[in-house]
Parts: C-alpha cells; structure tokens; sequence
C-alpha cells in the first residue's frame, strides 16, 4: 500500500471553501496519495482578536507536513491585519512564487493562441518587506529592500527551474535605468548566474517595455524572472492575456516548505452560489503534486481538464455561446472533470510531468563573494520643515554644523534644491540635507559616527526636527549611494 504524503490544507474565506472542495474531490478520485490536514486561517482568526490571522496550531500543522494547499483568504479592511499570505510567505522561507501562464484558445477567449511562459518572482524582498513610515504631515515613504543573497537564490532558482522543465530562455525584468542600486544589483546578478547556463538562452528588458511585450507579444517569452512587485503586477497582466486570472494556479517554493493556492481572490460577492470557478485551485494542486512526485496523478488530472474544457463543459466566468456547449457551477464542473478522468484532449498538447520536476530545487543564495572595504563619508539628514524655510535660508542655518563634514546639497523628493537651482516653487516641506566630508567624491574620507551626532545634536539645538538620517558609506571606494537629481 503506498504511503500518502500529509499536506495541510485551508479552506479560506469567500469562495474558497467552494473551491477547496471541488479540488479535494478531484484529488480523491484521481487517487491522489495525500493525507490532508486541515486548518482553520483567515477571516475568522482575525476577527476573533489574531491580528496574524493564523494560529499556533496552524503552523504547527504547516511546518510538519511541509506542504500546504491553501483556498484565498479575505484580510479584514482596516486595523492593523497584514496579509496573511506575505506573513507565511516570509516566515516559512517561500522565495520563489511561480506562475505559469497558459492560453487556451478557442475554449478560453484569447487573441493569442500559444502562451506558454512561466514568471517567476522573487517573494519576501522588495517594497513588499512593507516598511513603511510617516514623516511629516504630508510624506509618507516605503521601503525597498533587495540583497544580493535574495537576488541569487531566486535568479538561481529560474534557471534550474528552466532545466528542469526543458526551457530554452529566462528573461530579467528590471527597472535599473532608474533604481541603479537596488534593480542594478538584481540586473548585475542575472548576469552573473546567467553565464553559468550556457546552455539556456538568457536576456534583460527594462520592465515597463517588457510589461508592455507581455500583452502584445507574450509568445517571445518562456521563463521570466524579477523582483516582487513588478511579478504580482505582470503575473495577472499575463494571465488576463492568457484569458482568465481566474484559471491561474502559483506555487510559492521555498528550501523546506511550499505552499500552493491560485492567484485569485476570495471574491466575497459570489461566495455560496456554486458558481466559482475552481479551476485556478486544481491547476495549484497539480503542481502541488509534481512538486510531491506524484507526476503521475498531476498528468491524469491536467488531462481530464483540458477534455473537460475542449468538452465545451465550462463555469460561468468563461462561458460563450461559440465554443461551450453547457454552463455548469462550481460543483458540477468538478464532477466532470472527475468524470474523464484517464482521458487525454485532443486539441492540446496531453500533459506529461516526470518524477522530480520540482523536488530538490534548493537554492540558498551563496554566490562566492569577497568582503569590501567599507568606510563612513557622511549622512542624509532628513527634516520636517513645516515654516516652509527657503534651501537658502535652511543652508544658512546648518552649513557650518557638521565640523567635519561640509553640506554638500539639499534635496526634496530626489531633486536638488540648492545650491545652483532653478526651480521656482520647490517642495520644501520634506527636506534632505547631505553631508559629506569632501565635496569632491573622489577625495571622501572617513568619518565617525560621534561626527554624525554632534551634527545632529547642534541641529537639535537650533529647533530642527530631524526625522529620518541615512548613513552615507563607499565600499572599496565606490559610492553606496547615489546622487541627487541635478548634483
């Protein structure tokens, strides 16, 4: 008797109960070799006063079974509720969110008739670490973090995904023409991991043309790697092309654990009327199952969908008079394609997985790296200047406080405001006041961190409120920071 593979699974908020049971019905007829553990997450934790929206013994459950099938859940508006699905994303390590975008026209209306790509996106980093903070009255700022061991596992990763799955191309998108330094080392690290592959093809486009290829020419790509906002934005643009978010499965990877869910909402509005369509849910749980080597049960039930779609046998949301011959709900949908199961379509391509496919890609970030020289030259003082003081009359005040440290330019928002500028109505409300110990950067020398406050302690003095400062350092002599727009 062979043994079954615990999995933990949670049913959700919204129509995710409707959904789960229409896939744990399949996955029981298909004979799948899992033993389910359910959870309660989501809503009702949260509203019953855990701001986390998970249990102790949920993640109890999670952590033993490794593995976790989850329906959407609905966050609470308001409060202090963060997403629940960033939550485990970060706490169980998941770094890799992949995506797989598949067009099936006719049955599915598409203008385009053979996507076949697969995004993978970085999951815990980027503006998603969701530091944020409110300075004045008027500016608030997020927080965007990359490092370097974040960007090689997850580039890694797409690169043995593509030889896993026998792809021939990965595809960097960045925006490094204007974040130099955080997209800049995403960009740099591509290409560095990318020249390990010889044998996969390998390019980077700036995201927003690559953005725009994706929903006029999205045949040119096969594998797509980048940061974490810009794959939750592009993973529905390409599922939309493709012809429904609502088909689209993701599996969330990390080292020890994986999590699989589709990429749809709870969608509230719709819950208890057997009319969801499952479909994302089942497409996660077959990767769910290659990712737990039962190839086999993954090939037998992606090919029972694909008849049951060629069937004409189609939920509401993807209903049309040409090419469906019968509008059916959430549960009889399930039950069709339970009933062909062991059938294989025959206007698309049979499925075939293989044992292996998404076991043991075990990626840690480790490139070979020597240790820099780093070394203190200055601070960015950041301040709340509710009078409204001109750069003029605010350099007047503070240029001779640093000691030894000279103010070398005041920005706002980026943009230099003094010295030299034209600008006629700055923003002055939310200033940035560099300090450096040369004005010449090839001259920058070091500086202490007593020199940083007593600068601000004399800044203090004169009423200024600072409320933000950002040390500046050069690693073996290169700037870790970038100028001002205009310096």
């Amino acid at each position: 008797m062979a043994i079954k593979t615990p999995i933990t699974v949670a049913y959700g908020d919204g129509i995710g109960p409707e959904i789960m049971q229409a896939t744990m019905k399949l996955l029981d007829a298909a004979q799948a070799q899992v033993a389910p553990e359910i959870i309660e997450v989501g809503e009702k934790i949260y509203l019953s006063g855990n701001t986390t929206g998970i249990p102790d013994k949920a993640w109890e459950s999670i952590k033993r079974t490794k593995v976790l099938l989850k329906s959407p859940i609905t966050t609470p508006q308001g409060g202090g509720y963060k997403s629940l699905n960033v939550t485990m994303r970060k706490t169980l390590g998941l770094f890799a969110n992949v995506r797989p975008c598949v067009s099936y026209a006719p049955f599915v209306s598409s203008n385009f008739s053979n996507i076949d790509l697969v995004i993978v996106r970085e999951n815990e980093e980027d503006l998603y670490s969701g530091i944020e903070h409110r300075g004045t009255e008027e500016v608030y700022q997020c927080l965007k973090i990359v490092t370097r061991p974040g960007c090689e596992r997850i580039i890694q990763y797409a690169f043995e995904y593509a030889r896993k799955f026998n792809r021939k191309k990965v595809t960097c998108l960045s925006k490094d023409n204007i974040m130099k330094m955080t997209d800049g080392l995403f960009h740099r690290v591509f290409n560095e991991i990318a020249a390990q592959y010889p044998d996969i093809q390998n390019e980077h486009l700036i995201v927003d043309i690559g953005t725009a290829l994706i929903a006029s020419n999205p045949e040119r790509f096969d594998v797509i790697v980048t940061l974490n906002l810009y794959g939750d934005i592009i993973s529905d643009v390409a599922a939309q092309v493709a012809g429904s978010v609502g088909l689209a499965g993701s599996a969330n990877i990390g080292n020890q654990v994986a999590m699989f869910e589709a990429i749809h909402g709870s969608a509230p509005d719709i819950a208890g009327k057997d009319i969801a369509n499952p479909s994302g849910l089942m497409h996660a749980a077959i990767q769910m199952l290659v990712h737990i080597n039962q190839p086999e049960i993954a090939t037998l039930i992606e090919n029972a969908w694909l008849k049951t779609l060629e069937d004409g046998i189609h939920t509401g949301d993807i209903y049309s008079p040409e090419h469906s011959k019968k509008k059916v709900g959430t549960r009889e949908f399930a039950d069709a394609v339970i009933a062909r199961l062991g059938q294989l379509p025959s206007h698309f391509k049979a499925a075939h997985y293989k044992p292996g496919a998404y076991a043991k890609i075990e990626c840690y970030g480790a490139q070979p790296k020597a240790e820099s020289r780093k070394e203190l030259v200055g601070v960015d003082v950041f301040l709340d200047n509710p009078q409204d003081l001109t750069a003029q009359e605010l350099s007047g005040k503070i240029a001779g406080l640093g000691g030894p440290m000279s103010l070398i330019v005041i920005t706002s928002r980026g943009l230099k405001i003094w010295p030299d500028s034209s600008i006629e109505t700055p923003y002055l409300r939310h200033c940035c006041c560099r300090f450096q110990s040369s004005r010449d950067i090839k001259q920058l020398q070091a500086v202490s961190h007593s020199d940083i406050i007593n600068l601000l302690a004399r800044m203090n003095e004169i009423g200024l409120d600072t409320i933000k400062t950002e040390n500046l350092y050069t690693f073996d002599g290169e700037l870790g920071y970038t100028l001002a727009q205009g310096q």
